[in-house]
């Protein structure tokens, strides 16, 4: 009996400590995205952190002055000086324009004479009806005529390239189309990324050397397409839909429509191919792999990830595994580096 109850306490002892896993092959492992970066030589500060400042400075936004005098950090960003002005950059905010901005933004309200657009900044900025191009660039003053038929124009909804062209007293930005360039988009994909990460460039409007559109807007809005965009695209769109539409009123005419306008309509309404799709998807996962990563965007860097992601035999869809963004954006990353 007495070695019977040896062993029972015995075999209670060893089913209380605990048992070590079974060993497995499959192994839990983090995706990490980190990259191998050397150290910035950019003066980020945090909140609370001291900003060293020469004598006799000028306090900007993002900092503020203790008791004692010394210039502390308010916001985490990035130091700029201005001569004795000193202000931080948030690394991520809102979009603060700029006179001469190139934007692309979204129709939310059509009002009096004004329509109302969201370029993602703190409040909606305003495009007034005399700041757009008239339908065969006619110049003339605006007319009542020409309120009634403003949703003729844009809609609600709709996508719209502009530039900034002044600010209001309640810092409302001012908008206008006054070029062939701006206008109403269509037929492509919108990327929405950080605006701190969009590069001024002296061209926004640029076209991939494999037939990728693209415009880059410093509000953090691009637009990719694999047509050309722009008001005189548009307005080749409105003349196709057109003349496909006089084609089918003299179906039983004798009157033949215009060549040109069936090629216009053949050019402009045809639909897009698997290939021209799929180059859009490529160039968009690549917009949405640098914003993920916090690189600067730029045609350089976006064509970098693109020219990568096709040396490594990679879908569109495989561009963003958590596995594969650093490989593809090593090449990217070492541009902007080096720029």
């Amino acid at each position: 009996m007495g070695k019977r109850k040896a062993h029972e306490l015995a075999a209670t002892a060893t089913s209380a400590q605990p048992q070590a896993p079974p060993a497995s092959s499959l192994a839990f492992v983090a995706p990490g995205v980190a990259l191998p970066r050397t150290r910035s030589q950019v003066p980020v500060v945090t909140p609370g952190e001291p900003i060293a400042a020469e004598p006799g400075f000028l306090r900007g936004h993002g900092t503020a002055q203790r008791p004692d005098g010394v210039l502390i950090a308010t916001v985490a960003g990035v130091v700029e000086r201005v001569n004795k002005l000193v202000s931080v950059r948030t690394l991520r905010s809102r979009y603060i324009g700029e006179v001469g901005d190139v934007v692309v933004c979204r129709i939310s309200e059509v009002g009096q004479k004004r329509w109302k657009a969201k370029v993602g900044a703190r409040q909606d900025a305003v495009l007034m009806l005399s700041s757009i191009n008239l339908p065969g660039g006619e110049q003339r003053r605006r007319t009542a005529e020409d309120q009634l038929n403003m949703r003729q124009f844009y809609v609600e909804h709709d996508l719209v390239s502009a530039e900034v062209q002044a600010f209001f007293q309640d810092g409302a930005m001012s908008l206008h189309t006054r070029s062939l360039m701006y206008g109403k988009l269509r037929d492509g994909v919108l990327v929405n990324v950080a605006p701190s990460l969009m590069k001024r460039l002296k061209q926004h409007f640029h076209s991939f050397e494999f037939g990728v559109h693209a415009i880059f807007g410093m509000n953090g809005y691009v637009w990719v397409s694999a047509r050309v965009p722009g008001a005189a695209a548009a307005a080749a769109a409105d003349a196709a839909e057109a003349a496909t539409a006089s084609a089918g009123n003299h179906l039983f005419s004798t009157t033949k429509p215009s060549e040109s306008a069936a090629a216009a309509a053949t050019t402009t309404m045809r639909p897009l191919t698997f290939d021209e799709r799929e180059r859009v998807c490529r160039v968009r996962n690549a917009l949405v792999s640098l914003d993920t990563l916090s690189i600067a965007i730029s045609p350089a860097s976006v064509a970098e990830v693109y020219s990568a992601s096709l040396a490594a035999n990679l879908s569109p869809r495989q561009m963003l595994l958590p596995n594969v963004l650093a490989r593809i954006c090593q090449s990217a990353l070492t541009l902007v580096q080096a720029s």
